[in-house]
């Protein structure tokens, strides 16, 4: 809700900053005062008013705000206004969708990449600024500062809020499909929290995607991203327990897997690979596939997708390709190989000191037979780890190893 609200207010203000600020503190008022007078019946419509107010109560002048107005209100052609519904602020609303617009607002050339990025997952996606960092595996701070950069760099650019035309398309759609990729995977599995899942953001994921794809029908790798995250997304209701606890992949029950999501998936990535050359989105979409096309674990093509990771790994390299590569060299080769690919990711400060890389390290040690190790790397994960339910995992494997041994 709150990223279409900011759309909003950016297209009819104009002051992305500002309109963010404003946006905030609507958001806290509402934590605030919803709590003693209880939800509205309009919740977006309170939200997009108070807002409004606060935007207006910066401007000080009702003459200037009406100017700034009418402005914006001007480059809008008469079939996108839409009357403001029951409870909502006075303003001009937009049919198509605002958060589309406002995602390649953040995506704009005159910022660097890991600026787009940020922004981006900030503004539109609604991550915090923890989540974000973790994503980009930074410190909290330093994403802090890249964040108010790139605000300024767009205040300052003059950036007409609005779908770019075709030529500049394909500058932004890069930094769009990598948004949509941490977005879905924020959601899938939360960096922090008492859930797993978080459905609000795999689904806004897979929703903003698909009108990608819509604009994009024939782009390899914006096909590639909707079904990776049609192929990943089907297996949510077997990646929890009743309680919330995760259960890995090779001990989910298959039948609860969504079986039209899957059809979809492979139907799109049929039609996409042999066109050319696959990008990394293609790439991973082959390996869910694969793992979706098993009947069970004992049946997974891990050759294949052996072979998939190591053209992964030469196009796009990065510490989560090889983690999962560790892991798939260890399926088809031992894990004294998985372990020794391990190795290379100590020095790389992105991972060394997270919680994946222990968890990853303790799995492939207890293949190995090598129970003390993998007990003790467990704990090192389990200790890194902010996410509840995979603290909760990783603490039932210490307890099994703890029995067996």
């Amino acid at each position: 809700m709150a990223p279409q609200i900011l759309g909003m207010l950016v297209r009819r203000e104009g002051r992305f900053d500002a309109c963010e600020d404003a946006v905030q503190e609507a958001l806290l008022s509402a934590s605030l005062r919803w709590r003693e007078d209880g939800v509205p019946a309009s919740p977006r419509g309170w939200l997009l008013t108070v807002a409004s107010r606060r935007l207006t109560d910066e401007y000080r002048s009702d003459l200037a705000r009406r100017r700034r107005e009418d402005a914006v209100a001007a480059l809008v052609p008469p079939a996108d206004r839409v009357a403001p519904g029951p409870g909502e602020a006075d303003t001009v609303r937009p049919s198509r969708d605002d958060t589309l617009l406002l995602l390649f607002l953040c995506c704009h050339p005159v910022l660097p990449d890991n600026a787009r990025l940020a922004l981006t997952l900030r503004a539109v996606c609604g991550l915090t600024t923890a989540q974000i960092a973790g994503a980009f595996l930074v410190s909290e701070s330093t994403m802090a500062q890249r964040i108010s950069r790139a605000k300024a760099r767009i205040r300052s650019s003059g950036a007409v809020f609005g779908m770019p035309g075709e030529s500049e398309l394909a500058d932004r759609l890069g930094a769009v499909l990598h948004v949509l990729y941490l977005l879905f995977n924020e959601g899938y599995t939360a960096t922090s929290g008492t859930d797993l899942h978080r459905e609000e953001l795999t689904d806004e994921a897979v929703r903003l995607t698909r009108l990608v794809h819509a604009l994009a029908p024939d782009d390899g790798e914006v096909t590639g991203l909707l079904a990776l995250m049609l192929l990943t997304d089907a297996r949510r209701p077997a990646r929890t327990t009743a309680e919330g606890d995760l259960v890995p992949l090779a001990e989910q029950d298959r039948r609860l897997w969504d079986a039209a999501a899957v059809k979809e998936g492979v139907e799109l990535l049929t039609g996409v690979l042999g066109r050319g050359r696959p990008g990394p989105y293609q790439l991973q979409a082959a390996i869910a596939a694969i793992h979706d096309e098993a009947a069970d674990a004992q049946e997974t093509d891990w050759p294949q997708i052996l072979h998939l990771y190591t053209l992964l790994d030469a196009i796009a390299p990065g510490p989560v390709v090889t983690l999962n590569h560790a892991v798939a060299l260890a399926m088809v080769r031992g894990p004294r190989a998985g372990l020794e690919l391990l190795a290379e990711l100590d020095r790389d400060e992105r991972v060394a000191g997270g919680h994946r890389l222990a968890a990853v390290r303790a799995h492939l040690l207890e293949m190995a037979g090598e129970v003390d190790a993998a007990l003790r790397w467990y704990r090192t994960a389990r200790d890194r780890a902010s996410s509840s339910p995979e603290r909760r995992y990783l603490e039932a494997r210490c307890g099994r190893l703890t029995r067996a041994g």
